[in-house]
């Protein structure tokens, strides 16, 4: 027989169960009553945020990446058999067809308002979604995009899958790295900078709820269009020659190269007298690095070189 004293003793040793956990994802409280263990992700950044937090064992696929994404090789290795579910946008019967517990997506990631896929038309499958911080602007005014934002992403993502230690580390390490890389940085006069993800009739572009909003202000410069209260959006040339950017980030990836973009803007004489243009300051992201995740990081180290290097 056990004494109550020797129960109690061992009673305290037994760690405390994580779940159920409750986390915020956008608007709403989602409780998880354990981890998921046929989770879905979507798109590069959201996949390489489940690699980064080692939660392959947990997956049984992923979507919308090679639609316009090759990627990299660290990347797939860490993939190894997963497959990717489709390679565009995943629909209900997809997911439930994988017996998918979890999607990790976000507004315009894989979900669209009134669409197909949102969480109440994938709950009746049993298939809880978490959203992507920063898809959440459609919901209205939000604070403009931080590094934070990101970070609270992966501790939610802890959370959700029992991993809450593993994720509060990366995200100290995170941390860490990027106050190293940006102690010297003089802010007294932020860089001028404008983000060309594609587009010639019109440019699409990131707004103040856009991860690179954070990443450029990180670097220790301002995006010209943070006065946008969108994530990623399309504008027209004119404010972007008015407001003469420094400095422009071209976001890498689809049919249409980097370097192709910046031949058109240096090919076009409407954006002659565009001081980055003039001065051949262009600065390439990958989308993996310009999207939330675990890139975002070094992403901010590549734009602090090229903001100001001699």
């Amino acid at each position: 027989m056990i004494r109550p004293a020797l129960a109690l003793l061992l009673l305290s040793a037994v760690p405390a169960l994580a779940h159920p956990v409750t986390v915020k994802s956008c608007n709403r409280e989602v409780t998880f009553d354990a981890p998921p263990e046929r989770a879905v992700s979507y798109d590069v950044n959201m996949t390489d945020t489940m690699l980064a937090l080692d939660l392959q064992d947990h997956m049984v696929g992923y979507a919308g990446i090679s639609r316009y994404y090759k990627m990299e090789p660290e990347i797939s290795a860490k993939l190894g058999d997963i497959p990717e579910l489709a390679p565009n946008r995943a629909s209900k019967e997809v997911l439930a067809g994988a017996e998918a517990d979890f999607f990790f997506a976000g507004w315009n990631f894989g979900m669209s308002v009134g669409g197909e896929v949102t969480p109440e038309t994938l709950e009746p499958f049993g298939i809880k979604v978490y959203e992507l911080t920063e898809s959440c602007s459609h919901l209205g005014e939000r604070p403009k995009m931080t590094m934070e934002d990101m970070y609270i992403d992966i501790l939610n993502i802890g959370r959700i899958f029992g991993i809450e230690e593993r994720a509060k580390a990366l995200v100290d390490g995170y941390r860490a790295r990027l106050k190293e890389i940006t102690k010297d940085i003089d802010r007294s006069k932020p860089l001028k900078v404008f983000v060309y993800d594609s587009g010639e009739d019109a440019p699409f572009t990131a707004g103040r709820n856009g991860m690179p909003t954070a990443i450029i202000e990180a670097a220790g410069g301002i995006n010209i269009m943070e006065d946008v209260a969108k994530s990623w959006t399309e504008v027209a040339w004119e404010p972007v020659i008015e407001r003469n950017p420094e400095m422009i980030v071209i976001v890498d990836y689809g049919d249409v190269s980097a370097e192709q973009k910046i031949a058109f803007m240096k090919g076009n004489p409407a954006f002659k007298d565009i001081d980055a243009v003039k001065n051949d300051r262009f600065a390439v992201l990958s989308y993996v690095e310009a999207t939330p995740g675990p890139r975002n990081i070094e992403a901010v180290a590549k734009l602090a070189r090229a903001f100001w290097s001699k």
